[in-house]
């Protein structure tokens, strides 16, 4: 087995490569050109963007080896689960565990000091437990999605106008957090294993939505408990760069951080793993052969989460916030926006959980969507949501300006593209919004906000909800630009479920 796992894995850290070399890239450029930073923060940095790399590999492999049959698994046998309350119960029960397992949503919770963190981990785990549970009868009844979609959004929208100022953008935010790099192989294998069974038009379209709805629970369930809480204030406090004068103080960074990192990566995974073992004593899916490569990938699980959060915690995190502080009060700061847009749009391919949702996109429609189209996609969301927040910041206006709107014309949007586009479009703003995102872009918003001298909880925070955001709308059009092609190529008869396999050329943008 290993002779087959060496030239998958070199694939995987190749990939991861590509993905962290650009962003590494406009750093160096920036420390270079604009903001100079001593050796010691630029060793700190180039060592996180190594281990990141190595990071991305080990997990998207192990991802590939474990989460993602885990997870098909249950929803293969939750699907013949006769009982609907019994689905619904399983659904909630496995939506807090693996939620509580989600590493950002700690860094959240530690930016909250407002509310103890435990009844913050336990409020959004409960909203993502309750919407999981949703989304798992929305398959088996096959309700719409983008009908669901609108009656909870419009929620959503209706509550934001009663919930704090002050707390309105962490609840945003916390709709991202809970869908990184641990549940989304999860979730998004549990529908693909939830609609396999099914051999209608829809099944496929059907098996995206989980991550979209499982968004929507916390912020929710936030916005309730800002409004029952009624928080005064939240304070946050930046990592500044350590100064380091020897190769040796770089290491000892790591080495501590990296002790730090894998006593929170066990904890996390082993209430998945738990899940696991009891699965399999029940159901007895995985023969021996399998679960050795499951117990394999979940090793390889263990040590990319490891590695990666290590190297954006450590490596990273103090240097957006370097470089926000530093450009706020330099005479450029304007030169903020279109920088941050460059950012967004190469940060969003470092996020690990994006290439489990692209490989599963173009594995469910047979590389009808390739993932080079939705690469391009994503790229262009981020960067317009990473060039708001910086707006946003600058100017200071709520963020309810753009959150509003936008959701409105991704929910509008959504009467209009083919139904499969829609639950990876709302599915792939919740992926996109990952540990690369609170690690390096919200410390790179706090240093902004705190140089200018802003009000950190409604300007700073909300970056993260703003690149959940616009995704949505991004993929979206996509589809609308294929609905239009597949019009002209067909002379109107146009698919509204499942993606014909002969029309992947449509969607190569490269080729549009």
């Amino acid at each position: 087995m290993s002779s087959k796992m060496n030239p998958k894995l070199r694939e995987k850290i190749m990939e991861s490569v590509s993905a962290v070399l650009p962003i590494t890239g406009i750093v160096l450029l920036i420390s270079i050109l604009l903001i100079p930073m001593d050796l010691g923060g630029i060793s700190l940095f180039l060592t996180g963007a190594a281990m990141l790399i190595v990071g991305m590999g080990f997990f998207q492999l192990g991802a590939e080896m474990a989460m993602t049959p885990i997870g098909e698994g249950i929803g293969v046998a939750l699907s013949k689960t006769k009982s609907a309350f019994l689905l619904a119960f399983i659904g909630f029960v496995m939506g807090v565990i693996i939620t509580v397992s989600e590493p950002d949503l700690q860094v959240l919770a530690e930016q909250v000091p407002a509310i103890l963190n435990w009844v913050l981990i336990l409020t959004v785990a409960l909203g993502v437990g309750v919407f999981l549970a949703v989304a798992v009868i929305r398959i088996r009844y096959r309700i719409e999605l983008s009908t669901l979609l609108i009656v909870l959004y419009m929620c959503l929208i209706g509550v934001s106008f009663f919930v704090p100022d002050n707390f309105l953008a962490v609840a945003f935010d916390s709709g991202g957090v809970t869908t990184g790099p641990m549940t989304v192989p999860f979730i998004m294998a549990l529908g693909v294993g939830l609609s396999s069974v099914r051999a209608d038009k829809d099944a496929a379209s059907d098996s995206f939505g989980l991550v979209a709805l499982s968004s929507i629970g916390p912020i929710l369930a936030v916005m309730v408990l800002g409004i029952l809480s009624r928080p005064a204030g939240v304070e946050y406090e930046a990592t500044p760069i350590p100064e380091l004068e020897t190769t040796r103080d770089v290491a000892n960074q790591f080495f501590f951080g990296f002790g730090r990192y894998a006593e929170e990566v066990a904890v996390s995974l082993f209430p998945i793993v738990l899940m696991f073992i009891l699965f399999q004593v029940v159901s007895r899916r995985f023969h021996k052969r399998q679960l050795l490569r499951i117990t394999m990938g979940i090793l390889f699980t263990y040590v990319g989460l490891v590695l990666f959060l290590c190297g954006v915690n450590v490596g990273f995190s103090p240097v957006g916030a370097h470089l926000g502080e530093e450009l706020a009060t330099s005479g450029i700061r304007w030169i903020l926006v279109p920088l941050g847009m460059l950012i967004g749009y190469f940060i969003v391919k470092a996020e690990p959980a994006i290439q489990v949702l692209n490989d599963q996109v173009e594995s469910v429609t047979d590389g009808a969507i390739p993932v080079k189209s939705m690469n391009r996609a994503m790229s262009i969301g981020v960067s317009v949501s990473v060039g708001l927040a910086m707006l946003r910041i600058l100017m200071g206006f709520p963020i309810q300006y753009i959150v509003l709107p936008g959701y409105l014309l991704a929910l509008v949007l959504t009467r209009f593209v083919p139904k499969i586009f829609v639950g990876i479009a709302f599915d792939s703003g919740g992926v996109a919004s990952g540990p690369m995102t609170s690690t390096f872009l919200i410390p790179l918003s706090i240093g902004t906000c705190q140089a200018l001298g802003g009000n950190i909880m409604t300007d700073a925070f909300g970056v993260v909800a703003l690149v959940a955001l616009t995704p949505l709308i991004a993929v979206q059009l996509m589809g609308l630009i294929y609905r239009i092609r597949v019009s002209k190529h067909t002379q109107g008869v146009v698919t509204t479920g499942t993606l014909p396999v002969d029309c992947d050329v449509i969607l190569d943008f490269e080729e549009g």
